[in-house]
């Protein structure tokens, strides 16, 4: 977003009184721009141009106060981020702020092949697939790909389901220890979601046991009656649980058995992720 300044005044003429209190309008609303998005803007608007500029132009579009532009290219300047042409005193991005532009690209290139991977295993399971990491109070969407059945239920990015009763939630508290788990699961707010959907602490812990002897987790109508799930782990390169994989499905479409069997598809696209996003290479 590109913010323009309005630097025009009141004529000559006008009572002192209302073209104080207009010009000051205009201040205030100059500085509407959130003082932790300013530096960035900076740094966008000289992406964006391809040029170097003057902390004058760089004021001048974005529409700041030449003070306020001055005292942040003086800080980006020194910070690394921001180097003065010796010719003329224009400024152009610096080490840093090719350094940050660079692994950016990287991480986005990683987004992309992360969601190569995500629609592979869709393909070969025919299903609804997932990406969901743990949140505050739940598994969060991080990413999907959808089913090209029109009946399937509908969990979009950033939709955030409950722990107890979801094929990744369950997978994720099974990471925890048998105390850390006491305290977890005291803490847990045991909703009753789907028919089958586990309500006492007894016997989420049960299910849980069950989870980690098997490697992966499952949704057998837990969180909505009809659905059925599996979910795989994701881990760092210390071997930490840091996102499922998953796929959900109509149990009218497929049995919990025949969902079983696409465990291992599941478990091959977990390695490739994790090669992926955790490769040295």
């Amino acid at each position: 977003m590109i913010f323009q300044s309005d630097s025009r005044r009141i004529p000559h003429g006008f009572p002192s009184a209302v073209q104080h209190a207009i010009n000051e309008t205009m201040d205030k609303s100059q500085q509407r721009i959130p003082t932790n998005l300013r530096a960035l803007l900076i740094l966008e608007t000289l992406a964006n141009a391809g040029r170097a500029m003057t902390p004058t132009e760089l004021g001048a579009e974005i529409g700041l106060p030449k003070p306020t532009v001055h005292r942040l290219c003086t800080t980006l300047e020194g910070e690394g981020f921001l180097v003065r042409e010796p010719h003329d005193g224009r400024l152009r991005p610096a080490l840093r702020a090719r350094t940050l532009a660079d692994g950016l690209q990287i991480a986005s290139r990683t987004e992309i092949l992360r969601r190569l991977v995500l629609k592979s295993v869709a393909g070969k399971i025919g299903e609804t697939c997932n990406l969901a990491a743990p949140a505050t109070s739940g598994m969060i969407y991080l990413d999907r790909v959808d089913t090209p059945w029109p009946l399937r239920f509908q969990l979009p990015v950033g939709t955030e389901v409950p722990f107890h009763c979801t094929a990744s939630g369950k997978l994720f508290l099974s990471t925890y220890g048998n105390r850390a788990l006491e305290s977890v699961v005291g803490s847990l707010d045991l909703t009753p979601e789907g028919p089958n959907c586990a309500t006492t602490p007894d016997e989420l812990r049960r299910r849980l046991d069950q989870v980690r002897e098997a490697g992966y987790s499952w949704d057998n109508e837990e969180f909505m009656a009809g659905m059925i799930a599996f979910a795989v782990p994701i881990h760092d390169r210390a071997g930490r649980f840091i996102a499922a994989l998953a796929f959900h499905a109509p149990a009218q479409r497929i049995s919990f058995e025949a969902g079983r069997a696409h465990v291992p598809t599941l478990m091959e696209g977990a390695a490739r992720m994790e090669q992926l996003l955790f490769s040295e290479h």
